[in-house]
């Protein structure tokens, strides 16, 4: 008798399974087959009907599942912008237009906001001093377990790559000198190195603030430099010499507050240690035009002394000092003043008043 044949007896009553099939196999793939019918049948008839809405902005997500939205996964998130409960440019591994995108299809807005990457405060690496050698398992958070990791500096990287494991993006990779080193274009902000470090010296910090301090001791000056050749030692040179007060030493280590820093780079032109680092790639001009009726004001505002001339007369930028911080812009009064050259460095700045 066919499997079909046996089917239709037992299920007309005319027969139990055991009498209409003497063959165990036989019966067992019987029992499958009416299992598997079932499934079927129950799965079609409970299926949740999906939200267009929700498909076409998850269609637009990287499927990374990330969580620098806030939410597990991207599915979520764009259950949570069709249901109006998260804004559509929460995702931070997709592009400006991307957003863009997603807002038009959920009818809200993008906020203006500037993108943030990973900030790895430490560039001590192998300038860093090891206590004892570590042999134990090869991640940051097995190494800190252990006296706080093998580091002399007790606030250090301990240079496992932790956070390069964790990042989805692979935006994160082990530099030349024992630290961790960000691609300023791949990194979305997401957060996961942040979390992953166990030393807690990463920070999401805003892409068009160049100057940063790579460094998160507080120890003071001398212990400080024994236990690492780059480290900050307190000395308050950058402090004094910032021109918009952004630069503070608190506790022995200096902290830059990004709503102030504008770039000019002067705290890691005088840092002794090399503990401030500039990564702009180019600094703009100032370019002062025939408009400038010789106020003097711009050359009483440059921090570095880089402009000059005399009362009522065009005034004159040394290009060779000039630093492109862009003090003189606004103080301007007949707006003479414009920085030339460097043009994505400069993009989203604004200038103190």
């Amino acid at each position: 008798m066919t499997p079909e044949g046996i089917l239709m007896q037992v299920m007309t009553g005319q027969g139990s399974m055991a009498e209409a099939v003497g063959d165990p196999a036989l019966v067992l793939g019987l029992m499958g087959l009416i299992l598997g019918l079932g499934l079927a049948f129950a799965a079609k008839k409970l299926t949740v009907p999906k939200d267009p809405l929700v498909e076409r902005i998850s269609g637009l997500l990287p499927g990374a599942n990330c969580g620098g939205c806030g939410y597990p996964g991207c599915a979520q998130f764009a259950e949570a912008v069709a249901a109006g409960q998260a804004p559509p440019g929460g995702c931070l591994a997709t592009s400006a237009e991307v957003n863009r995108q997603i807002a038009e299809i959920a009818g809200g807005e993008v906020s203006e906001s500037v993108r943030k990457i990973a900030l790895v405060h430490c560039n001590g690496g192998h300038s860093a001093v090891d206590a004892f050698q570590y042999h134990g398992p090869a991640d940051c958070a097995s190494a800190a377990l252990v006296m706080g990791g093998q580091k002399v500096c007790a606030y250090g990287c301990l240079g496992f790559g932790d956070c390069v494991t964790v990042c989805p993006f692979d935006a994160i990779r082990m530099g030349d000198n024992g630290v961790p080193v960000v691609d300023r274009e791949a990194c979305t902000g997401c957060g996961k190195c942040v979390a992953a470090c166990p030393k807690r010296i990463i920070e999401l910090w805003p892409v068009d603030r160049e100057v940063v301090v790579a460094c998160s001791s507080r120890d003071r000056g001398g212990a400080a430099r024994k236990a690492c050749t780059v480290a900050c030692i307190g000395c308050r040179k950058c402090e004094k010499v910032c021109p918009v007060q952004a630069i503070t030493v608190d506790d022995f280590l200096a902290v830059i507050d990004p709503a102030k820093c504008i770039n000019c780079g002067l705290c890691a032109i005088e840092c002794p240690t090399g503990a401030i680092l500039d990564n702009a790639p180019a600094r703009p001009k100032a370019y002062i035009d025939s408009s400038c009726v010789g106020c003097t004001i711009c050359a009483k505002v440059c921090p570095v002394n880089a402009i000059s001339g005399e009362l009522k007369e065009r005034h004159s930028v040394d290009t060779e000092k000039c630093i492109g911080c862009g003090l003189c812009v606004p103080k301007c009064p007949k707006n003479s003043i414009n920085l030339i050259g460097a043009r994505s460095y400069q993009q989203s700045r604004e200038f103190p008043v």
